[in-house]
């Protein structure tokens, strides 16, 4: 599903987000993860070793909840694909140079900042990747 131009434009601008997976006896399990619009696809990022990716290796389906300061939302019903290994910690870089609006320089990483290629290895180091969500059905009120 494509989402419409007024949903594009809210998750341009909202980045926060709660995202419910399904444990394995479907009960829902909530974090809150930051997402990003890269190229088109809507992306979060996550490590190996989280639980939400245990639950989503064994069950892709995932709802995402977007929020604004005030009470504009976007809920999306999704399934997920896990994407990994070398080119997950490029587009890595990429999802975090939009959401932080640093297109080149040092990235910020939990409190401070890092150069690019240390960034990168911090990455691969915690085993990060990236969950693409496809929308299979929204609403809202933003």
């Amino acid at each position: 599903m494509k989402l419409d131009e007024k949903a594009v434009a809210f998750l341009e601008k909202n980045q926060s987000a709660a995202m419910t997976t399904l444990r394995k006896d479907g009960s829902p399990h909530t974090v809150r993860v930051g997402l990003a619009l890269v190229d088109g696809k809507l992306w979060s990022s996550g490590t190996n070793g989280r639980v939400r990716t245990r639950h989503l290796r064994r069950d892709p389906r995932c709802s995402l909840f977007v929020f604004d300061a005030l009470y504009a939302y976007l809920v999306m019903d999704t399934t997920v694909k896990i994407l990994e290994g070398p080119q997950a910690i490029d587009d890595s870089v990429r999802m975090f140079r939009l959401m932080q609006g640093r297109e080149a320089g040092p990235l910020q990483w939990f409190g401070g900042e890092l150069p690019e290629e240390e960034f990168k290895q911090t990455l691969a180091a915690e085993g990060r990747l990236i969950y693409e969500f496809d929308v299979i059905r929204s609403s809202g009120m933003f």
